[in-house]
């Protein structure tokens, strides 16, 4: 990522300007090489350049022997990496053939060997960044893969048995006509079973995720005629909290659709201090008593350790809050998928803190060298916690621990105003930031000059500090860096995960559920026909039996397409079989897979629905318009049942979310309403919509399309 890249060439350009500051130039070069071996090649060529480089500097132009650190710090990252702890050796002797002075000379080794574990460390922390950032959708598609495992295991288990004795019972019904009713009577059992365990198991999937429930809110509102505006602030999966609150959501949307009074409601979701939230508003309500239909839940709410209240506000807005405990971040709801072992950057982090207070306890008095240890100590404890987020009584114990112990310690203590500096760059916006940064440097040369220190030395405190405010700076906003993009990754493969999870419940409900319950009636029908018309009904149960295998192993993850005039065909029957007459006509052109597909699940589900929801239906139409020029490129299909009453919303019901949610992918919608005694559904969307076929917004691959 650019970002960590800038930060990365900061840092480098910091520890550069010490010494070409010092009086040598040719530093930069060997910055500009260093540069080159952190971003584009670690060929063993260009170490060789840098090698050239690093002892003209040093060795022609009198440089620092710490500029040695740039090139064994290099030969970490490569197969020489053996020879790295002999250049800091070399390092050593020259400074003591240069200086004679041990204390000197063990302070230049130790700076030299800090010098070699920041350079691979950076290396090393770019390529972490980049695997992050570019490792995003591998991840996604792992977790979604493991995801469907899980899923096909847990279905075929339970759902993939049960296909399999229907098709077996069915069999042996239509083999011995004799025995067909004790049989049949068996297949049926098993059909009701299957038929509730994938309801349950579609109801489980969308338990985890509050999305679903939006949108299926969304969609009865506007049915409804009230002007929705919904706001989601919380994060998935949320699992038991995430059913919870689904229920009162639905209870309260239910209850402002059947009031019909509303003109808009809002709904918002947050998570605020652990807790998840729930808002819903609406303008319809004239007294606080209008809301007593939730006490029922108000009591599983308080149970699960959380509150459910309602208020009237004098402007006449009825608002319903619920409030439950959020998933851990650790915990099985929101556990992570395992993907850091050792964050280089912390460890980078505190090899830099501990190194430059090492140096700085090369210069304490032996007998305050405790003290000073203890107390350097909290510091580096105090940065390190920086990286987690901003802690402003950490920041306040940095600053008395900075400056307080200059009298005790002496001037060997203003070098501690870069630990300083660097948090509090973090900690504030840049524009309060870098002035307060400013004024810790300037006070540490305030200080050294106020003790009487020649103004070279009071110089080079004041730039030290500057220097090593950046690099702190920078190495903390390197790790918060990692951690996010981290954090992201996993936020994205815990997204994709839970889109699995609903695109299974949705595949559930509306494919392999409307397979089970043709199954069941045609089933029922048979019993109570003579044998030789019983045939020719199990031959239809066969057919949509193993239609229903298909079914199942679609909702696993398997691509499949499905086409629409096979669905008209298998409607027709369907609903003959229950007494309905049905009428189609199909004059829609050639369509897109993923187009077709998606109409093809609308006409189950409004099958469904005419058969669950109509009972009193006797006939149906099914209507398709082809997309033409003048409207746009619309295809529409129209589903249209008589003997249907007044609009009520179903509670529990997710079949209208599943379509809403499934047609939005494509760019389309979804409208129904009841005129005259007939229930009209109609489907809409665009034959080549570009935002319909370019999904995938994880990058994890084809998503089956049923």
């Amino acid at each position: 990522m650019l970002v960590a890249r800038v930060i990365v060439v900061a840092v480098l350009a910091a520890l550069s300007s010490v010494y070409v500051l010092a009086g040598a130039p040719g530093t930069a070069l060997v910055f500009a090489v260093q540069c080159l071996l952190t971003f584009r090649s670690r060929s063993l060529w260009l170490v060789a350049v840098q090698a050239v480089l690093v002892c003209w500097v040093t060795l022609g132009s009198g440089a620092s022997v710490v500029v040695l650190g740039f090139l064994a710090g290099s030969l970490l990252v490569t197969r020489l990496w053996a020879v790295a702890p002999l250049v800091v050796f070399g390092a050593g002797v020259i400074a003591y053939a240069r200086t004679g002075d041990v204390p000197r000379t063990l302070d230049l080794a130790v700076t030299t060997v800090l010098m070699t574990l920041i350079v691979p460390g950076l290396i090393r922390l770019v390529q972490r960044v980049d695997e992050l950032h570019g490792t995003r959708p591998a991840l996604a598609a792992a977790a979604v893969g493991e995801e469907r495992l899980r899923i096909a295991a847990e279905l075929n288990d339970g759902l993939g048995r049960g296909l399999a004795a229907i098709i077996a019972g069915v069999r042996r019904a239509v083999a011995a006509p004799a025995g067909a009713g004790e049989v049949l009577g068996a297949v049926v059992a098993e059909a009701r079973r299957s038929l509730a365990e994938a309801r349950s198991a579609a109801a489980g999937y969308r338990a985890m995720s509050l999305g679903p429930e939006l949108t299926t809110a969304r969609g009865m509102l506007e049915a409804a005629g009230v002007a929705v505006e919904v706001r989601a602030g919380h994060e998935e999966p949320l699992g038991p909290a995430g059913a919870l609150l689904a229920a009162v959501l639905r209870e309260a949307v239910t209850d402002v659709v059947r009031r019909g009074a509303a003109r808009t409601c809002v709904i918002e979701t947050a998570e605020e201090g652990g807790r998840v939230l729930l808002r819903v508003r609406d303008d319809g309500r004239r007294t606080a008593e209008d809301g007593d239909g939730l006490a029922d839940l108000a009591a599983q709410v308080r149970a699960a350790g959380g509150e459910l209240t309602s208020d009237l506000s004098p402007q006449g807005r009825y608002t319903v809050r619920a409030a439950l405990p959020a998933p851990e971040a650790g915990g099985p709801d929101r556990a992570g998928l395992g993907l850091a072992s050792v964050d280089v950057s912390v460890w980078l982090l505190a090899a830099v803190l501990v190194g430059l207070s090492l140096k700085a306890l090369l210069l304490i008095p032996p007998h305050l060298l405790l003290p000073a240890a203890a107390t350097l100590a909290v510091i580096v404890v105090m940065q390190l916690r920086s990286v987690t987020g901003r802690h402003m009584a950490a920041l306040s114990v940095m600053a008395v621990l900075t400056f307080a112990p200059i009298p005790v310690f002496g001037p060997v203590w203003l070098g501690v105003g870069g630990f300083l500096a660097g948090p509090v760059l973090l900690a504030f916006r840049p524009w309060v930031a870098w002035p307060l940064a400013g004024a810790v440097v300037a006070a540490t040369g305030a200080v050294a000059v106020r003790l009487a220190l020649p103004l070279p030395e009071s110089v080079n405190v004041t730039v030290s500090n500057l220097v090593t405010g950046l690099v702190v700076y920078s190495l903390l906003r390197l790790a918060q860096l990692a951690r996010e993009l981290e954090a992201a990754r996993e936020s994205l493969a815990r997204s994709a995960v839970v889109e699995e999870r609903l695109r299974a419940a949705r595949d559930l409900h509306d494919l392999l559920g409307h397979s089970l319950a043709a199954i069941l009636l045609k089933c029922e029908l048979a019993r109570r026909l003579p044998p030789e018309r019983a045939r020719a009904e199990l031959a239809d149960v066969l057919a949509m039996a193993e239609r229903a295998e298909h079914d199942l192993r679609a909702v696993s993850g398997e691509h499949r397409d499905l086409s629409l005039a096979a669905e008209a065909e298998a409607a027709r029957a369907t609903l003959a079989a229950a007494g309905v007459e049905v009428t189609a006509e199909l004059a829609h052109p050639p369509l897109p897979p993923e187009v077709e597909t998606a109409l093809s699940a609308v006409l189950r589900e409004a099958v469904t629905n005419v058969l669950r929801h109509g009972p009193a239906a006797r006939r149906c139409s099914i209507v398709t318009t082809g997309a033409t020029s003048g409207d746009g490129g619309l295809v529409r299909l129209t589903v249209r049942n008589d003997g249907a009453r007044a609009v009520t919303a179903r509670r529990g019901s997710s079949g209208l979310g599943n379509l809403t949610t499934r047609l939005a992918a494509l760019g389309g919608h979804l409208t129904t309403g009841v005129e005259d005694g007939w229930f009209a559904l109609e489907a809409r969307v665009r034959a080549s919509d570009p935002a319909a076929l370019a999904g995938d917004a994880h990058g994890v691959g084809t998503v089956a399309r049923v």
